[in-house]
């Protein structure tokens, strides 16, 4: 299945034993249409606040029902802020983790005086005016396969930081600037550490030549700052 959901509302993807969560509510909800106890695997867990245009999760069921079927009853049963986009069957060896090649992620800044309104769920408010031309250059740094433990959360017990930056690029579209990344993976909070030191070139807090040498040293400490959540969306899952 792919799905969309507003993070707005949640503790998360991942289910949790206090906290609502969209995986929570996917195997509620299922569980009720199929009469069995449905568990789902994601391509990935995201945090509180953060969405989604194309997560993907698969699952296993004995239960006869057209997949067209479950996704009608699903969608007439989920809130409106979570949205199934598709159900197909596939194979039984399928794993919509591990099977995953690649993601795209999206952020979005509103780069503005005057404070967001409708957007304000979906972007991170920043007033101070930014250097797009200097947060490029620094975007062109992290393209390619690099080790990318400055950018991972502090704490993190993963020890393979190294990922592959297939392309990213910034936009501006009023005040309205998106950053579009695709990787092989993600380390945790990868992407809004690497927003947050963006943020800190752009305003010439920091140099494009010391952003390199972060990323050279592979120091979180020296790193800039992790950026809000509910400017992170999870656009799209490539298999």
């Amino acid at each position: 299945m792919v799905i969309a959901y507003e993070g707005t509302n949640y503790a998360g993807f991942q289910r949790q034993l206090n906290g609502t969560t969209i995986q929570g509510i996917l195997e509620a909800n299922l569980s009720q249409i199929l009469n069995s106890q449905v568990t789902i695997i994601g391509s990935g867990r995201t945090d509180a606040g953060v969405h989604a245009r194309g997560q993907v999760v698969n699952f296993r069921t004995v239960n006869q029902i057209p997949a067209p079927k479950i996704h009608k009853a699903l969608n007439s049963l989920l809130p409106e802020d979570i949205l199934v986009k598709s159900v197909i069957e596939t194979d039984l060896e399928f794993h919509a983790r591990y099977a995953a090649k690649c993601k795209t992620y999206s952020y979005s800044i509103y780069n503005d005086q005057l404070r967001p309104l409708f957007e304000r769920n979906f972007v991170y408010y920043y007033r101070h005016q930014l250097d797009l031309n200097k947060m490029k250059q620094a975007i062109d740094l992290i393209v390619g396969k690099h080790d990318f433990k400055c950018f991972r959360a502090a704490g993190s017990s993963v020890t393979n930081t190294i990922r592959t930056i297939r392309f990213c690029r910034l936009e501006q579209n009023g005040p309205l600037i998106k950053l579009t990344i695709n990787a092989d993976g993600f380390l945790y909070h990868m992407v809004r550490n690497i927003v947050g030191t963006l943020i800190l070139v752009g305003t010439d807090k920091l140099s494009v030549a010391k952003f390199q040498i972060i990323l050279e040293e592979r120091d979180r400490k020296i790193a800039g700052p992790t950026a809000p959540a509910q400017g992170l969306c999870l656009e799209e899952v490539f298999y």
